[in-house]
Formats: C-alpha cells, structure tokens, sequence
C-alpha cells in the first residue's frame, strides 16, 4: 500500500511539474530574477518605516499576529516543493489569480527575507491602513486583496517618491494624480494624502478593470499605463493574459505582478517562514477636523503639544508643514487624546498661523510678486530660471513638476521673483517658535505701508543708530553677550545620513530645500551615501 501511495505522490509531483513549466526550475535560485528585484522594491521605502513616528507610539499590538508560530526555518526556503506553494496560494481564495511560476517563487523568497528584519513594522502599518484601504477598494468594486499592492509600491510609506517622481502610499505620477483630481502645488501634495490618494486609486483601478476585464492587466496598466500594455497586447497577437504578454511588457512591469502575489502570500503566511510577530504597537488613534483658517505645524506644536513630527507623519499630504486652509477647506489629522485640546485653542492658532506665515514669509509662496511665464518653443527649465534669477528646483517644484518632467509648449508656469526667495531661505534658518514671537515684536515695521507708518520707520532707525553708538561704548561682557545672541543666526549645521533616508527628507527635516542643500556642498546628482556628513543650513 505504502509503495502504491508513494507511486501516487510521484506521479502527482510530475503532473505539477508539467502545468508549471517554471515548478521545478525554482528549486534553484535563478539569478536572472533574484539580482532585479529592486526595480520593484525599494528597500529605502522599508528601512525609512523603522524610524516612523508609527514604529514609536502607543497602544497594545495586536494580538492575533503574535499567535501565529513560526512552523519553518527561513534556511529551509529552498527545500520547500512547488506543490506547497501552489496550495497555499489556492487556499487564499482570492480574486486576482495567484498564479504560480518561479518568478513569483523569487519574489516570495526576497519578501520573506525582506519581512525578516520589518515584520513588525509592516503588521503595524496594515493595522492602521488596510481598514480604510478594505472600505475604498470595496466601494468602488475593487477586489480588497488589491490592498497588498501598496506594499510593493511604496512599502506603506506615504512619503515615498521613486526616481520617476511617483508619489505617495499609492504611488501617483504627476499627471494620473491631476487626471483623478488629486491636489498637486507648492503646499498640497494629495498623492500623498493616505485616504484621497486611496480614493483615486481605487477609481483607477476599477477603471482599467473595465477597459481589460482582467484584474492582472490592470495592476499592470496601473504600473506602466494603458499604453504600454496595449501596445504588449498588438504584440502578442491579441491576447488578453498577463502572461501571455509578458515577454512584451516592460521589464518593471514583468516583475510587477509576480512582486504583488509575492507579498500577498508572505503577509499572510510569514509565519510559514520563520517569521513570527513580535510585540509591536498598533498607530496612534487619530480625529479629522475641517479647518477655517490657515495653521502652521510649528503654531500647533507650541499650542497643543503635538509635535511637528507627528503632524508631518500624520498629514503627509503638506508639503511646507502649513495647511492653506483660508483659502479652500482643508482637514488635519489629530492624535485623538490632542483634538479637544486644538479646538479649544482654534482660534489662536489660526491669528498665530496667519501671522506667521504672512509677517515672517516661512515659505517662499507666502508673499512676493508671482508672475506666470508661458512656455514658448526652446524654452527649458534652465533657460526659464535663468531669465527670472530663480533655481530650477523652485521653478519644478512651484509647478509641481518631477524630475524627468517635460515642458509643452503654451504650458503657463508659476515663479515668485528672488525677493520672496530670498527673505525665504533668511528666515527659514531661524526656529519656527521664535519666528512667532518675532511676528508680534515687528508686527508694525513689517506691515507699514502708508506715510505714518513710514516715518515711525525713520524714528526707529535713529533709534537703532543711537543703540548702536552706545552699544560701542558699553563694556566688553556686553559686546560678547551681543555676539552670542546673533551667533544661531550664522551657525552652521551639518547631518549625518542615516539608512533609509534621502535629500528630500533631509531637507524637510530641517525646513530647508534640496536645492539648497546641494548648493551648499557643491552637489550636481541626489546621490548620498550612510554616513555621509552634509551643510544644512
């Protein structure tokens, strides 16, 4: 009986073999597969998590996750038959198949060594994302395990932005996100408002749903656009199956589908790896409030005791920490024990955001002249920024324009003259804390304008002339404890770069710019490398 059994087992392990072709070549490794996986994971997106403010608050974890025992040791992976995956991948019942192949068996092996090191930061952050992800994707007649795509592209880390200048948990381009009426300008990027940017990803999707009827050719038209896959599909001679066109495709979008039902199978059978959840802490419970006035972070921190910090990880979608709500309705989001507390003092906050904002000029669209340039035929970024004295970063970034973005000719183009700049990059080396106090102390030198006003200004400069002249007379304690109270304005600032970080987080970090930081240590590319020690301010 046991020989018959045995003969049984044998002949079903070759038919496996037979219907996945890939089955028995991914007993071993293939490096062909393995080496490019990064052009789907980006593993700065990862590693940046760990240092979260999610990843260092509250709360007891969850509970269900730690119950789960690891069965395997990860040094087994290679010895693990085909047949487990296929079942196991079969029991997940889902809608999107969960093909089978050695693509996606490489794929399943860099996710279980990635989760090694970031489970628990990962369960953490689909604790707090994938209800509302479970809710969007269902109301708009999107299968819920599409949630588990967020994982690939962006790592749960709503400020990842990839080197093509995707943005966000879902990974929006600048022209899909404007396409879904998602927010892109100097202050708001909502490509990186975790439940807008989930909103019109689900829209998206259920679009290119309806133009391929085939849930794998839409993440793959989400991931390189409908044209690239129409273009795999008159290839193919007119199929109609990711796989049957995936020789077509390109290489990025290859490996796409195999990196998603990679980390679909690994977020829920870790456990089968290895892998078990430690004590981990669920994200702090937040409120949403609708505002009526402009805030400032820094006025926030100083009046609530929410830090700047948690308002950055919590409303990632502002991108100079201030909420333009004056003009338009906006929402914060709010730590729930801090949200009676900001509306008691509501008030205050918008009176010391706005002046603020507009006394000190935090950021360099607050005041200054704008003027719009429309774009002629030669026009470059460069050439344009030369002609107004601005930086290309600024003009890009004013425009909401990546990197490898393109000029079209009759396109009209946003740009604050240098003067706002420059009181900008002067005024942002100061701490936003004694920028407010100094918006009460120079309230009216700041806002005269009319001829009174403008002889007060006379008054206090001979004023100043006469401290002056006294200040040389007085002794030499008094000379330094002058010297001492302007030196912050003067010092310098370095950083040490850490893992997982980047210039755009270095810079918002420090209220400064990656233009400004490249120019400060002589930098033609974004390149830096850990350990690395760069001029901030």
């Amino acid at each position: 009986m046991r020989c018959i059994f045995n003969r049984h087992i044998f002949f079903f392990v070759l038919l496996i073999a037979f219907l996945h072709p890939g089955g028995t070549k991914a007993q071993q490794p293939d490096k062909s597969i393995d080496t490019n996986y990064f052009s789907i994971v980006d593993a700065a997106n990862y590693d940046s998590l760990l240092h979260t403010f999610y990843m260092q608050q509250y709360l007891k974890s969850a509970k269900r996750h730690q119950d789960r025992r690891a069965t395997q040791a990860y040094a087994d992976f290679d010895n693990i038959p085909d047949s487990v995956f296929i079942k196991r991948l079969q029991d997940m019942h889902m809608v999107v198949p969960m093909t089978y192949n050695s693509e996606v068996r490489a794929y399943i092996k860099l996710y279980v060594r990635i989760m090694s090191r970031r489970l628990n930061a990962m369960l953490s952050l689909t604790e707090y994302y994938f209800p509302f992800f479970e809710e969007t994707l269902d109301r708009y007649g999107v299968p819920e395990e599409l949630k588990y795509l967020t994982i690939v592209e962006s790592a749960l880390n709503p400020q990842a932005t990839s080197r093509a200048g995707a943005a966000g948990l879902w990974q929006f381009m600048y022209s899909t996100g404007k396409d879904y009426d998602l927010e892109i300008s100097s202050l708001v990027d909502e490509r990186r408002d975790p439940f807008k940017s989930t909103v019109a990803a689900a829209k998206f999707l259920h679009k290119l749903h309806e133009m391929y009827g085939d849930w794998q050719l839409a993440m793959a038209a989400y991931n390189c656009g409908p044209g690239n896959v129409n273009k795999a599909i008159a290839r193919s001679g007119g199929k109609n199956n990711f796989w049957q066109i995936y020789s077509y495709l390109p290489r990025e979008t290859r490996g796409y589908i195999p990196a998603y039902i990679g980390a679909t199978y690994v977020m829920n059978y870790y456990h089968e790896h290895g892998l078990t959840a430690g004590k981990y802490e669920i994200p702090l419970r937040t409120d949403t409030l609708h505002l009526h006035g402009d805030v400032h972070f820094a006025i926030v921190e100083k009046l609530t005791g929410i830090t700047v910090e948690q308002l950055r990880q919590l409303n990632p979608q502002y991108r100079a920490d201030i909420v333009p709500a004056s003009t338009r309705t906006y929402a914060i989001c709010l730590p729930s024990n801090k949200t009676s507390v900001f509306i008691n003092n509501e008030d205050s906050i918008y009176k010391a955001s706005h002046d603020t904002i507009t006394k000190n000029t935090v950021i360099n669209v607050s005041q200054g002249n704008v003027v719009y340039h429309k774009v002629k035929k030669g026009d470059t970024f460069n050439s344009i920024a030369k002609k107004y004295g601005v930086s290309v970063g600024n003009l890009r970034s004013w425009n909401g324009k990546g990197k490898k973005s393109t000029l079209k000719v009759g396109t009209k183009l946003k740009i604050y003259l240098p003067a706002a700049a420059e009181t900008t990059d002067k005024t942002s080396t100061v701490d936003s804390t004694a920028s407010v106090a100094d918006s009460v102390k120079n309230d009216k030198t700041m806002a005269a304008t009319d001829s009174s006003a403008t002889a007060n200004k006379k008054a206090e400069t001979k004023t100043e002339t006469k401290k002056t002249t006294e200040k040389k007379e007085t002794k030499a304690t008094d000379k330094k404890e002058t010297k001492k109270a302007s030196k912050p304005k003067t010092e310098t600032v370095y950083h040490t770069v850490r893992k997982g970080e980047n210039l755009s987080s270095i810079a918002k970090k420090y209220n400064t710019t990656v233009a400004q930081i490249k120019k400060l240590n002589n930098m033609k590319k974004d390149m830096i490398q850990v350990g690395q020690k760069l001029k901030v301010k």
